[in-house]
């Protein structure tokens, strides 16, 4: 009896410095050492954690990389920010800005507009599968299944790689995955 009477006063005491500790850091805004609270101008999750000391998501690559604001402006306007923020692992094939422009007149702006949402999203996930593969790894004829529910088929060529048409030109790695940047666009057929 005594015992279980002293089992329980030590969960309260656990329970209640828990709630002290809980109680504090939402007073701070929740900050941590070496993570800052995002500024509440978009929506939260993993996305908006400000961290500098660890190596930086895809989502947090492509937004440093000047080459792919047209990629950041794609994943924003279909509402994928935070899904590529999650863990992973993933491996990203990143269209830069180039690649964007290659496609006929039009076409982005079209993509970027709310009613077109759908659409821009699964060509987005085109460019995704799981898990995270790095270029040596990559085989001609090599067939990924992509996060769109589709398939888009590696080739190695003259000794570079490419997923479909588009040739992977830079390979980063992230916290929770690969980014492969890439030249072209890789439209779901």
């Amino acid at each position: 009896m005594k015992k279980t009477v002293i089992i329980l006063m030590l969960m309260s005491m656990a329970a209640a410095a828990m709630f002290s500790c809980q109680n504090k850091q939402e007073e701070s805004g929740g900050e941590q050492a070496g993570a800052t609270a995002a500024q509440p101008s978009g929506p939260g999750g993993l996305a908006a954690v400000k961290n500098e000391n660890s190596q930086q998501d895809v989502v947090k690559v492509a937004v440093g990389s000047p080459d792919h604001s047209t990629l950041v402006a794609a994943l924003t306007a279909a509402e994928l920010v935070d899904d590529m923020s999650n863990p992973g692992p993933f491996t990203v094939f990143a269209p830069t800005n180039a690649a964007f422009d290659k496609l006929p007149a039009g076409t982005v702006e079209n993509l970027l507009k709310p009613e077109n949402k759908a659409q821009l999203a699964d060509i987005l996930q085109h460019h995704v599968t799981l898990p995270a593969i790095d270029a040596p790894l990559l085989q001609d004829g090599q067939s990924l299944g992509m996060a769109d529910g589709k398939r888009a088929t590696i080739h190695i060529k003259d000794g570079a790689t490419y997923i479909e048409d588009a040739k992977i030109i830079a390979t980063i790695r992230a916290s929770n995955g690969i980014v492969h940047v890439v030249d072209g666009v890789v439209v779901p057929k």
